[in-house]
């Protein structure tokens, strides 16, 4: 058809906002506006209003287009009012030669484009509609101004402005193509709204790019300034971008720059002149990248959450490698495990280093004094370890060795090395560093130690804390701990389902749709269930069983969780700058849902403060606008002359604003009296539960841009949502914040009270003192109080927010109760009785249970008559008259007696727990440990002979260099410092005097051909384990000499490993040879769970449950193998599994694919000395460091300190800290006593132990410090270095309740070893090994005996299957991993 034409059109756009500072306005002058195009009908479209899916299928019904429009010049007139301001920067942008043009293109086919003669380049848009946008500025500026605050040490002074003007060039081409999401059509109602647009749609924009060309840019402050050379580039192209209407999805985008071979340069001269007035020879100048940096290209990928990572890059160095590839910037913006190593590549890199003294010179030269100073010694250090062959850790270990590169670092000999290694040893051996003396070391070694005096005196003795050892509380162990959901009043809860009532329900009559009062309910309480609550409540009912409006509700929330429990993993770092964007989409949509308050009621108690409403005249907004252009300073042009001024629920509590009334006492508004009720009361109306407020306030609290609009317009959002709810919600949101102990809450308290609102009107701004004093019937500390002046500058404000803290978590045991009430299903309560074995039931004679009487009788007479025929050998045997295999008639009675095992425990799966049978599957348990220690020295597998000679040596008290030719006293043997309450737990008969043992000065285990079986069986019995009562049982043991081996063939079975606090995780290589063997020989499958390094046990639990789900799809049982820390997460991943949903229990107790087993290595699930002590220090630490600040107030300006303090508060409630704070929570027995307390576990899966016990000879030197601190800390030296031996058992030691009862009756015990906790590792701590360590083999042991011998005693009791040959199948030589 004919062009349309318009010659000019002028066009203004004014923004603001009424509770924050500044606006924008933009006012544009389009001429010669231009467009064209075509419009078909599209086959089978109709505009139907009362169609259900309209939404859904809006873009089919739209005619086909073919539409191009433009604009061939636009600029922004010089008189122009236009410019952008947030309150703190104002920019004033210019534009000239602009052009523009946009093409609409959908719904066309071949047909279409066949008859459409305008078209030279055809484009097929078939689905949705594709928007292409290009465009062009042939000159463009912006010159900026940005209020500094002072920072005196910088030499950055009060009225101080940063200003910056930039002058260029910039053009490129947006593609944006919004179709349908490619959605089945789903009866579930988790599946995807249709009815919700958002949900409905996506939008593509790959192949989008924009560049920009500078032919000018300077930035300066006072009297600094940088230059970006001219022709300086700038481009991104967008590879792949597909995201939803909430802007989930992956981009992935290439960002490339050009400095044209040249540097920005940075330009100084003296204070109170600016650069561009000095002269040239009063200017002083450096350019700020080295040539590497001058050019490159980045490939960054950006998550759904906002997380942003570099995958690859390019400089202009010809191998295209080197410091500066795309891991060098993953480092700064991303760290990962290599990180750290490629910092300090960068820091030993000269180059680049003088490069960046030489800017920091520039800027400070007291700065770059310092920062000299300690490069200097940094790169001297890097020398020292490279002249004396230093590459990994474990060559400095050694005491000597240390003192040795200690005395090079300070005086650059050896002459040190004598005053040195007493100290190291000292700190060694467990008692701490030595203050006096060290403090004399350094002042006759480091010369600048006079200046620094004060600054080293309270390092050294922040260092004596942490390497010494700390006095802390022993636990005491507490009996009749009941459910938290029985102490409180049920009447509390009125109304509110459990978690088990609420499944019943949900499952009872499924085919009739859901009455109508609990479809609202449910809808209700969904914000304060879990992610797989929900999902599964809408999995369970089709949507037509929900009333439309809790269906919708229900939905919402649902999205919301599952968002919310993506940024719950990754938030905080300059690695999710963008974060608070992607948070901004669905926050704000949910906060204005949630708000309780209806317009009637908020005009009423506007009315109630004496606030009058203002009848605004909205054309003064855009008028308003244009003054604040002409205003000249930001500060000039008064706020608030034209809003309606209506306070927000959490500025209604707590405004800093002087209105008269504001203060006064408010609650929040309830529902009207006649639907007021105490579900309401507990729940409020929010779709963001505690925790989603939590864990977003917690986002914003720790973002890298915290400072920014963005972030604190969330954070308000946040704050005034929860002063909309009822108290006891603020309350709860709090405790979510402090999940993890008082100790995270106190961090969050802390950065929650100097939340930055530099954003917000006075008028509009909290004191979050009162406001969360509004919530609390506490008094919160403010930190002026406690500086240096203040009334409490004696007493440290940590402390005082600490106190806060645990007397928030106190007043938070009704949402507790209410969350466990909820969340957690309770199969059983406190005083029902524990489940046993029918042979101890009381009423066994009234029962039909002829058939378990028999085989009960069976099993033990077989058991007494292999017995018998074992020991009638043993003298044969131990005689080497004959061999085990050849006393068939013994090991034929044995196997005889496990079949009648297996059958009584086929019969009643309790029947492991009764005594006799407890007793004969230990005694199997240590046999079997006994026997794959054995077949591993006669394999020659792994180092399993050395290792093996080197513990016989060390448990005779023989040294590496002694001579074997007269007798040693073992090094121990009996048990000293027992407890006799807890004797039970390590031995089940007295322990015998030690004696002497002689050893002949021949090998022994390196050549065990030279040896008979039974002195190879002795030998082991007598080094590995460590009591002599267990090792005096054992040898007497027939099931030991006769070493029964298991009929041959593949277990039904899967394994589930858990492994420790530090731990790689899938990709982890704990056991990993022995994993392969047994997957070999057995048939067993080993799936790692994705546990992470230093994380909570409830996220580890959450890994090890997607473990499990790849181990159902099997079909096979599983069992865990947990080893320390991992065994807290796999008791908590059964007890989260009983009473989550019922999908989660049937994948717990599934008899085809269910759990049967555990497994515990070095179990810390009763916490560590450790934890407590540590937790101690750390904590004694803050609390030194803040009386350090209080000293430097008099010698460093107000700027300094509140950046200093806030530096602190950011890493105190960084990411990072909250994370290793939810891990060292299983380490604190204060702590897991809660866990303990809620805790459900299954009766009928057995649990195997593995524990140890360190002496001189089986501790590996690097823990040497670790194993006497907690000697010292636990006072007993019976423990692995990590956990002390009556802690690492299969059950609670410290809570006696009925579920500890439970554990306590089906942990089957393992005899106590000569071993250290770091047992399973070996290439992962080959980076620590020493030359003492290699001559003791400590890390040499044999790794089959971790794993073989359970497997092989719960298979031989019929708790593990075989597979039979007609289900053998090609899964068994497969890898899996989750």
């Amino acid at each position: 058809g004919e062009e349309t034409n318009l010659d000019a059109v002028s066009l203004s756009y004014g923004a603001s906002h009424p509770m924050l500072k500044g606006g924008t306005i933009i006012s544009v002058m389009l001429e010669s506006i231009y467009a064209y195009g075509s419009i078909f009908a599209r086959e089978g479209g109709v505009v139907d209003p009362s169609e259900e899916l309209r939404k859904r299928n809006i873009l089919r019904h739209l005619p086909a287009v073919d539409f191009t429009a433009g604009i061939q010049n636009t600029y922004l007139p010089k008189q122009s009012v236009s410019y952008f301001d947030d309150g703190n920067t104002r920019s004033i942008p210019e534009m000239d030669g602009g052009r523009v043009m946009f093409r609409i293109l959908g719904g066309l086919d071949e047909s279409m484009i066949s008859r459409n003669s305008l078209k030279s380049d055809p484009m097929l848009v078939k689905e949705g509609i594709k928007f292409i946008t290009d465009f062009g500025v042939s000159s463009f500026s912006s010159t900026s101004e940005t209020n500094v605050n002072e920072f005196p040490e910088l030499e950055i002074f009060d009225g101080s402005k940063f200003c910056s003007f930039i002058l260029g060039t910039f053009d490129g081409s947006i593609t944006c193509h919004l179709r349908p999401q490619s959605l089945v059509a789903s009866t579930s109602s988790s599946g995807p709204n249709v009815f919700n647009p958002l949900e409905a749609y996506e939008i593509d924009f790959s192949g989008s790019t924009v560049s920009l060309r500078l032919k000018e840019a300077s930035f300066n402050l006072d009297h600094r300034r940088v230059i970006v050379p001219t022709e300086t580039t700038f481009a991104v192209k967008v590879q792949h971008s597909v995201v939803n209407m909430m802007f989930e999805g992956t981009t992935q985008c290439e960002i490339a720059w050009d400095f044209q071979g040249s540097s920005p340069i940075l330009q100084t001269t003296l204070p109170g002149q600016t650069p561009s007035q000095a002269s040239h020879e009063d200017r002083q100048q450096v350019p700020l990248l080295i040539k590497d940096l001058c050019q490159g290209r980045l490939n960054l990928e950006v998550s759904s959450v906002g997380g942003i990572r570099f995958t690859q890059a390019s400089t202009t160095r010809e191998d295209k490698e080197g410091l500066y590839d795309w891991k060098f910037f993953n480092a700064i913006v991303s760290p990962d495990d290599d990180s750290p190593a490629r910092i300090m590549d960068v820091l030993h890199d000269k180059k680049t280093i003088h490069k960046l003294l030489a800017v920091i010179k520039l800027i400070n030269t007291d700065i770059e004094r310092k920062i000299q100073y300690i490069l200097t010694k940094v790169w001297r250090a890097k020398e020292i370890f490279d002249q004396e062959g230093i590459s990994d850790p474990g060559q400095a270990i050694p005491g000597y060795n240390m003192a040795r590169l200690v005395s090079l670092f300070l005086c650059e000999d050896t002459s040190q090395v004598d005053e040195i290694l007493p100290i190291i040893q000292r700190v060694v051996s467990g008692n701490g560093l030595d203050v006096i003396k060290t403090k004399e070391l350094l002042r006759n070694n480091v010369e600048a130690y006079d200046e620094w005096v004060a600054e080293i005196d309270r390092a050294v003795k922040g260092a004596a804390l942490m390497l010494g050892p700390m006095t802390v509380t022993q636990s005491i162990e507490e009996s009749k701990i009941s459910p938290l959901s029985e102490h409180i009043d049920p009447s509390l809860y009125q109304g509110i389902p459990t978690a088990k009532e609420l499944y019943k329900t949900l499952q009872d009559k499924p085919q009739l749709p859901l009455d109508q009062s609990f479809s609202n309910l449910v809808s209700r309480i969904a914000p304060f269930l879990t992610l797989n609550q929900v999902e599964y409540i809408l999995h369970l009912r089709p949507s037509s069983h929900w009333q439309p409006f809790d269906l919708k509700r229900l939905r919402y929330v649902y999205s919301i969780k599952k968002k919310v429990n993506e940024i719950s993993e990754s938030y905080g770092g300059l690695s999710f700058m963008p974060q608070s964007f992607f948070v901004s989409i669905f926050l704000g949509e949910a906060t204005r849902s949630s708000l309780r308050a209806s317009t009637a009621n908020q005009n009423a108690d506007n009315d109630e403060l004496g606030i009058e409403a203002v009848e605004v005249d909205r054309r003064t907004s855009l008028a308003n606008l244009r003054r604040r252009r002409f205003g000249g300073s930001l500060r000039d042009v008064p706020e608030d002359d034209f809003d309606n001024f209506i306070m927000s629920p959490a500025g209604r509590v707590a405004s800093k604003s002087n209105l008269p009334g504001l203060h006064a006492h408010y609650d929040p508004p309830t529902s009207s009296p006649r639907t007021s009720s105490r579900v309401e009361d507990l729940l409020g109306d929010s779709l963001l539960g505690p925790q989603d407020i939590a864990v977003l306030l917690q986002a914003g609290l720790t973002s890298a841009m915290k400072g920014s609009t963005v972030v604190q317009l969330n954070q308000r959002m946040l704050l005034d949502l929860i002063a909309s709810q009822p108290k006891s919600f603020a309350i709860a949101v709090l405790a979510e914040l402090g999940n993890d102990g008082p100790r995270p809450l106190a961090s969050a308290l802390m950065a929650l009270c100097e939340v930055d609102q530099g954003s917000f009107k006075e008028a509009h701004r909290i004191e979050m003192h009162d406001l969360l004093e509004s919530w609390l019937p506490l008094q919160i500390p403010r930190r002026e109080d406690y500086l240096a002046g203040g009334r409490w500058a004696r007493q440290s404000y940590y402390d005082a927010i600490f106190s806060v803290a645990i007397s928030i978590l106190d007043l938070s045991e009704s949402y507790t109760g209410l969350k466990l009430r909820l969340q957690q299903v309770r199969r059983c309560k406190e005083s029902d009785p524990v489940p046993l074995p029918i042979e101890l039931s009381k009423d066994l004679n009234h029962q039909p249970t002829s058939k378990l009487t028999a085989a009960i009788e069976s099993a033990i007479a077989k058991i007494e008559f292999a017995d018998e025929l074992g020991h009638k050998v043993i003298d044969e045997v131990r005689q080497n008259r004959k061999l085990a295999k050849d006393c068939k008639e013994s090991i034929a009675a044995y196997k005889e007696a496990f079949a009648a095992c297996s059958q009584v425990l086929s019969i009643d799966k309790l029947a492991f727990q009764a005594d006799w049978f407890k007793s004969f599957y230990r005694r199997n348990y240590d046999a079997l440990m006994v026997k794959s220690i054995f077949d591993n020295v006669m394999d020659d597998v792994d180092s399993s002979r050395v290792w093996m000679e080197a513990l016989r040596r060390g448990s005779m008290g023989i040294g590496p260099t002694d001579s074997e030719s007269v007798n040693h006293s073992p090094p121990s043997g009996s048990m000293p410092d027992v407890d006799p309450a807890m004797a039970e737990l390590v031995s089940p008969v007295p322990t015998p005097r030690p004696s002497t043992v002689g050893i002949t000065a021949k090998p022994f285990f390196t050549c065990p051909e030279n040896q008979t079986e039974q002195e190879l069986i002795d030998g082991i019995v007598q080094s590995i384990f460590l009591d002599n009562s267990e090792r005096e049982y054992i040898q007497c043991d027939p099931l030991v000499r006769l070493l029964i081996s298991n009929e041959p063939g593949h277990y039904n079975f899967t394994i589930i490993t858990a492994m420790g606090v530090i731990t790689e995780g899938s990709k982890g290589l704990e056991l990993q040879k022995s994993i392969e063997r047994l997957e070999k020989e057995r048939g067993v499958v080993t799936i790692r769970a994705d546990t992470g390094t230093a994380r909570s046990i409830d996220y580890n639990a959450s890994k090890i449950e997607e473990a499990v789900e790849t181990a159902t799809q099997l079909k096979r049982p599983y069992g865990l193998v947990g080893y320390s820390q991992g065994c807290a997460n796999g008791f908590n991943f059964e007890s989260r599994m009983i009473s989550g949903t019922p999908d989660q229990q049937s994948a717990i107790v599934s008899p085809e694919s269910g759990l049967v087993c555990r497994q515990l290595l070095f179990s810390a699930a009763n916490g560590s000395m450790h934890g407590p002590a540590f937790i101690a220090k750390v904590h004694q630490l803050i609390t030194m460091c803040e009386d350090f600040f209080k000293y430097q107030q008099g010698y460093f300006s107000r700027a300094f300190i509140s950046s200093t303090l806030e530096l602190v508060d950011n890493t105190l409630d960084s990411a990072a800290f909250q994370k290793f704070h939810g891990c060292a929570k299983c380490f604190l027995p204060d702590a897991l006593r809660g866990f303990w307390r809620e805790a459900q576990h299954l009766p009928h899966i057995p649990t195997c132990v593995l524990r140890g016990v360190l002496e001189e000879h089986t501790t590996p030197e690097s823990l040497d410090m670790v194993c006497n601190l907690l000697t010292k800390q636990s006072g007993s030296p019976l423990h692995d270095s990590q956990v002390h031996v009556y802690d690492a058992v299969g059950h609670p030691v410290y809570v006696k309740n009925r579920n500890g009862r439970i554990l306590k009756n089906v942990d089957m015990g393992g005899a106590i070893q000569r071993t250290h906790h770091w047992s399973p590792l070996s290439e992962e701590v080959e980076f620590v090994r020493t030359s003492r360590d290699v001559q003791n083999a400590v890390f040499d042991c044999a790794k089959d005996r971790h794993i073989f011998p359970f497997c092989d005693v719960n298979a031989r009791f019929g708790v593990i299957h075989y597979k039979s040959e007609t289900n053998e199948n090609g899964d068994n030589s497969k890898s899996y991993s989750s």
